[in-house]
C-alpha cells in the first residue's frame, strides 16, 4: 500500500470494529484485493484505496445505534478526509463507493471504483477465508454450526452472481467452487452425526 494512505489506514484501524469477522484484517484483505483488481480494471487508486480502507469504519456505530454502517461510514469518511485536506474532488466518489459496497444494500454501485470495492468485499466472504469468517460470525452472534450453514445458503453461495468486474469473476470462480465443495462435505457430515 502506498505510504500516502498510511494516515487513512491508521484512522480506519482506530475507528473500526473489534477483532473478529469484520476486524481490521478484513479491511486490509479488501484493500489488497482492491489494489489488485483496480490495477487490472484501470481504477483510480485515489478513490479506490481510501474507500477500501474506510468501508467498515462505522461498524461500531451500527452495532451500538443500529445505523447502517455503509451510510454512516460514508458520512464519517467524508468528514475525516476533509479534515486531512484530501483532494475534495475525490471525496464524493469515495463516500459513494462506501455507501454502495454492502451486499444487502438497496443502492447499487455505479462507478468503477464502487463496483471494485463491492466486489472485493464479497470476495473476502468467499473461499477459505470466507468460510473461516462465517464460523467466526456465527460465534460472534451466539450461533451454532447450523447458523453458519444457513449463512452459506442465504448469502455466500449467492455472491458470485452479484459481482461486477471481470477480474473479480475470475478470482471468484475457484473460491465459489471451494465454498460449494466445503459446504457439501459439511452438510454430509452434519447429516451423518444426526443419523448416528
Amino acid at each position: 500500500m502506498d505510504k500516502k494512505f498510511d494516515e487513512i489506514a491508521s484512522f480506519a484501524e482506530r475507528s473500526g470494529a473489534e477483532p473478529g469477522s469484520h476486524g481490521f484484517d478484513h479491511t486490509l484483505r479488501v484493500t489488497r484485493l482492491c489494489e489488485f483488481i483496480g490495477r487490472r480494471e484501470g481504477a483510480d487508486p485515489g478513490i479506490l484505496i481510501p474507500a477500501a480502507l474506510l468501508h467498515d469504519i462505522a461498524r461500531p456505530a451500527e452495532k451500538a445505534q443500529g445505523v447502517p454502517h455503509e451510510i454512516e461510514g460514508a458520512r464519517m469518511a467524508g468528514e475525516f478526509l476533509r479534515s486531512t485536506g484530501y483532494d475534495p474532488v475525490l471525496i464524493p466518489a469515495i463516500a459513494d463507493a462506501i455507501r454502495t459496497h454492502r451486499f444487502r444494500s438497496d443502492e447499487k454501485p455505479a462507478t468503477l471504483e464502487a463496483k471494485i470495492l463491492s466486489d472485493a468485499d464479497k470476495l473476502d466472504a468467499m473461499g477459505a477465508v470466507g468460510i473461516a469468517r462465517t464460523f467466526m460470525r456465527a460465534g460472534e452472534h451466539g450461533g451454532e454450526m447450523q447458523n453458519a450453514i444457513d449463512h452459506f445458503h442465504e448469502k455466500l453461495l449467492r455472491l458470485h452472481d452479484h459481482l461486477y468486474t471481470e477480474t473479480a469473476l475470475q478470482i471468484a470462480a475457484d473460491r465459489h467452487t471451494f465454498l460449494t465443495m466445503f459446504l457439501r462435505e459439511l452438510e454430509k457430515g452434519t447429516l451423518i452425526s444426526v443419523i448416528n
